[in-house]
């Protein structure tokens, strides 16, 4: 079994990689709606999609769960769009 340090040398930079990409998406999402001359902030009860990824980036910026994280964005995803 890996100690806590050891969990985060092995993953430290994928999860960064992963953050980076989630940002960069994110930045897209907003130049294209700049180019459709949509108003901004965000508003992600606009698209069901956008609005469960920042449900998902809530879940993961709570520092203690009762349920595993992975199962919670799970079932948030499987839920209808």
């Amino acid at each position: 079994m890996l100690s806590p340090g050891e969990v985060l040398d092995h993953a430290f930079l994928d999860v960064r990689a992963m953050l980076l990409e989630i940002a960069a998406t994110l930045d897209r999402y907003e130049d294209a709606l700049r180019r459709a001359g949509s108003s901004l902030p965000l508003k992600p009860e606009d698209d069901p999609r956008l609005e469960k990824i920042y449900q998902s980036l809530m879940l993961l910026s709570r520092p203690d769960s009762d349920k595993s994280r992975v199962e919670k964005i799970l079932e948030l995803f499987s839920e209808p769009a």
